[in-house]
């Protein structure tokens, strides 16, 4: 046997997956005590363990994908690999979601057969996904307390400092946010992209006016309810068209994404059919759901807690279901990027882009000159 033969063969599906030390870390808190060894502890160890280990794989993609973005010159071939990686996690997202099913076949009194062994252990501790909402750009203002006390502050000296350190750093919202504020085509020769779509936005408006007043199935009030929301709906186009009202309502901390970004945002969705632009109309598709994701996660995660816990107080000392649940909405990170359907207007309405434009935003080849 050659050399090569040996070294390949002495690599084993046990020892290449460290099984030993795998299986082996399933430590039932209730036995340890000397108690009787809690049945569904086993699930709820495998569970949580489960977890870890995508919330590694999650950090490795986004790590991944964060750090081509921060260049200041994206490599547009990089493009389609991102979003693979980023699809992946959607569907790991998928699979963390569906685990909580499995933690729901455990009953209240099942659980509370080992929840006194659990104290003062807690998932607010899961420095991994604290690591995750980092990357993705939760900022700390945003964040609800832990306790009254910094998110970080469950963390030994060293892992805090890291967290502090990825806070520093560029987060997926900022290298998304600086990418798009590269967008080329906004203004290019007399094209002038948010004056065209000023036009569409006004005709679209007076269209709908117009037929809300004469609907024949409208009697008064409902037609007065019906242009009062319409109009509400103007003001909100009107920020994205003036520049002083958007950075008023990005002061209030209404608004985070920067004007640039949410205008080529908007073009991106807007012109998604043009070629070149699909790519980058799929990036942003996948940190949507990403993000959705992440708060259908949150939800789920507090109905799971209501279920097993009624009102009672979480084993780390939050208030257990009602801290879940508020979290779910306010810690939504790429609400900037929902927003943007508000603004979108119907493909009838759309400015007709110059044939200088629908060229760049095509592959020449097939382009007819």
């Amino acid at each position: 046997m050659s050399k090569t033969d040996h070294k390949y063969s002495t690599v084993h599906y046990r020892n290449y997956l460290s099984l030993d030390k795998l299986l082996s870390a399933q430590n039932l808190r209730s036995e340890a005590q000397g108690e009787k060894p809690a049945h569904d502890e086993m699930l709820f160890i495998i569970i949580h363990q489960t977890y870890e280990l995508w919330f590694k794989q999650i950090i490795h993609e986004l790590e991944s994908v964060v750090e081509l973005f921060r260049k200041e010159k994206v490599d547009e071939r990089t493009i389609g690999n991102s979003i693979i990686r980023l699809e992946r996690i959607v569907s790991i997202q998928k699979i963390l979601i569906d685990q909580i099913a499995i933690m729901e076949t455990m009953t209240p009194l099942d659980f509370l057969d080992f929840r006194q062994h659990l104290f003062p252990a807690s998932g607010f501790q899961s420095f991994q996904f604290r690591k995750v909402e980092n990357l993705l750009g939760l900022e700390t203002p945003q964040r609800m307390t832990y306790n009254g006390c910094p998110y970080s502050s469950v963390f030994s000296p060293e892992k805090e400092e890291v967290l502090m350190q990825m806070e520093r750093d560029t987060s997926m919202f900022e290298a998304i946010e600086l990418w798009l504020e590269r967008t080329p085509f906004l203004k290019v020769g007399d094209f002038n992209f948010l004056e065209e779509y000023k036009k569409a936005v006004d005709r679209m408006l007076a269209k709908e006016r117009k037929a809300i007043k004469e609907s024949p199935f409208l009697t008064e009030d409902e037609v007065d309810m019906r242009i009062n929301m319409l109009e509400g709906t103007d003001n909100y186009f009107s920020v994205v068209l003036d520049k002083e009202k958007y950075k008023a309502l990005q002061e209030k901390g209404e608004i985070r994404m920067s004007y640039e970004a949410t205008v080529s945002a908007l073009f991106i969705n807007l012109y998604r059919d043009e070629p070149i632009l699909h790519l980058p109309y799929r990036l942003l598709r996948c940190i949507i759901e990403i993000d959705d994701s992440m708060t259908a996660w949150r939800y789920r995660h507090a109905q799971m807690v209501l279920r097993m816990l009624g009102n009672k107080m979480g084993t780390g000392g939050s208030s257990g279901h009602s801290y879940l649940n508020a979290t779910a909405q306010k810690h939504m990170i790429f609400k900037d990027l929902h927003n943007i359907s508000t603004l979108l207007i119907p493909r009838s309405e759309l400015p007709t882009l110059p044939d200088h434009l629908k060229k760049n935003l095509s592959f020449y080849y097939t382009n007819v000159a």
